[in-house]
């Protein structure tokens, strides 16, 4: 196995461990192990990048420094907080406030995994390692995770923040980076903390799977907005007015200090950020080490399972009877939507794709700069609903994967001479569960915009939604759902197919639009287009 460089350097402090008791040697190869695996888990900010390798490329496949070199590439983006002016209270805001979400819901979303790992602990301890040892070895695997990303963030612009404003803001901005370290590591361990309190392990499982959607959908999105925040954004005329809910905002705490030794702004809510950006990550500390002991019992909880939840299983059942006709329809009705809700990698996969549907209408209409935003009702701006279809050709193609696919053997066992009846099950509730609460959301939203007038409008998009849904299924190949592993992904929604798909989405616009010049088109569409729903679905399955 190969020796990590951070191990080499903590050799050099070899002596000073010992004199705390703890045993060197074996802290460094639990230690090394830790490394190890780190290297070949994948981050959640690639977790929609894999593809098929073979299995001594997945050994020699270090995805942590590949995750590493995504955070520095995020980290360019602050440059422009850095060399844009001094307004310092609010520019390291937006730095430290960039800086403490990414390290938050990396670790969350990453690290979780280790950090609430309470198996090792058995294995470990049940050998000749004591628990001063363990502790400590598990204390710098975090700190050495953090740190590594932390310095990829802000590194390029710590850089530049030494030539820009000179060495007293370099060591300030180091400094600050060391104490939002610790202070992100004891907050994310009291958010743990809280939730294994009052909610059982499955609960807390499932906030770490949502933390994860928003860290891609944040990713995949915020990029787009960061230069369009500069376009309107003039930060040298920029004022600040105090106000005590300011006082609960750590970003700007830890921006204080920059006013106060740089600018010479010695005001009294400045001296208030520059002591809590000091003393409130030290406290933590010291909570953190009281909380210890609470935290590893907490972690038990982890192994226990909620009970069923029967009054959603009936209204399941209910929709599967009001939405499918035959028995055998309905059953994988209610199997595939059990497992859109509850497998946690199909989420993962799936959900950002839903959440960029929601955003990306609003943000086309934004991003056109309109002068007079009320007189959108004049308009056919409404047309952007169709991003919301995005979403489709990835849940579809999606539908073949699973994280629990070994069980896939049951299809081959069922006494059912026509499997079409599967797969229309499963698109059906794909359309209820996924794509109609999407469009209902999007929908309402653009009713409000235009006072209830377009609901006729919305009527056409609802069933071109359902027709490309369809299509996007014909077009797919033959297979059953939830049978193949998430592994096997490989561009699922890419290249010519992302073209395709997004034109065909496109004309589906344009036919709309080319409907609403027709006197009474809307009306005659609705009436025939429910008809050639009918029609398309009996002959697609």
């Amino acid at each position: 196995m190969k020796d990590f460089k951070i191990l080499k350097i903590l050799d050099l402090f070899k002596i000073y461990f010992e004199k705390l008791g703890i045993n060197y040697p074996v802290m460094r190869k639990i230690l090394h192990v830790k490394l190890l695996l780190d290297g070949r888990r994948t981050s959640a900010v690639l977790s929609n990048k894999n593809s098929k390798r073979k299995d001594n490329e997945k050994e020699d496949k270090n995805y942590f420094a590949i995750s590493l070199v995504g955070y520095f590439i995020l980290g360019l983006f602050l440059i422009l907080y850095i060399v844009i002016g001094k307004n310092f209270l609010l520019q390291m805001s937006l730095v430290f406030g960039f800086i403490m979400f990414v390290m938050m819901t990396s670790l969350i979303a990453d690290f979780s995994s280790v950090l609430l790992d309470s198996s090792e602990k058995v294995i470990i301890l049940s050998r000749p390692v004591d628990n001063k040892t363990y502790n400590m070895a598990k204390i710098l695997h975090i700190f050495i995770y953090i740190s590594m990303i932390t310095l990829s963030i802000s590194g390029p612009s710590l850089i530049v923040s030494l030539f820009r404003h000179g060495i007293t803001f370099f060591l300030i901005y180091l400094f600050e980076i060391v104490l939002i370290s610790l202070f992100v590591i004891n907050l994310t361990t009291f958010i743990y903390l809280l939730v294994l309190r009052f909610f059982s392990g499955e609960k807390l499982k499932d906030i770490i799977n949502y933390i994860q959607i928003i860290l891609t959908i944040a990713i995949s999105f915020g990029y787009q907005m960061i230069f369009r925040f500069f376009n309107f954004l003039d930060i040298n005329k920029m004022g600040y007015k105090d106000s005590f809910w300011k006082y609960l905002l750590p970003p700007i705490w830890f921006s204080g200090p920059f006013e106060l030794l740089i600018n010479q702004n010695s005001s009294k809510h400045v001296t208030i950020y520059s002591i809590l950006a000091i003393v409130v990550p030290i406290l933590s500390i010291i909570i953190y080490i009281k909380l210890i002991p609470s935290f590893e019992s907490y972690l038990l909880k982890l192994n226990s399972v909620e009970g069923k939840n029967k009054n959603k299983d009936k209204f399941t059942v209910f929709l599967s009877k009001l939405i499918c006709k035959e028995r055998y329809e309905r059953t994988f009705f209610r199997f595939a939507t059990k497992m859109m809700k509850n497998e946690r990698t199909f989420k993962l996969k799936v959900y950002p794709s839903l959440g960029i549907a929601i955003i990306f209408p609003f943000f086309m209409i934004i991003s056109m700069n309109l002068k007079d935003f009320s007189n959108i009702i004049n308009t056919k701006l409404y047309l952007w609903i169709y991003m919301t279809f995005t979403m489709i050709p990835t849940v579809i193609w999606l539908l073949e994967y699973s994280g629990n696919y070994k069980g896939a053997w049951i299809f081959e066992t069922i006494p059912i001479n026509e499997k079409s009846v599967i797969n229309k099950g499963t698109v059906k509730a794909a359309i209820v569960n996924l794509f109609m609460p999407v469009f209902v959301l999007v929908s309402i939203v653009f009713l409000i915009f235009y006072k209830m007038k377009i609901f006729d409008q919305i009527l056409v998009v609802g069933i071109n939604m359902i027709l490309y849904t369809i299509t996007i299924y014909k077009m797919s190949r033959k297979f059953i759902p939830f049978t193949k592993p998430f592994e096997g992904v490989e561009n699922t929604v890419g290249g010519i197919k992302a073209l395709l798909t997004t034109a065909l989405a496109g004309v589906y616009a344009i036919f709309h639009y080319l409907i609403t010049k027709i006197p009474f088109g809307t009306y005659i569409y609705v009436l025939l287009g429910l008809i050639f729903v009918k029609v398309s679905w009996k002959k697609v399955f």
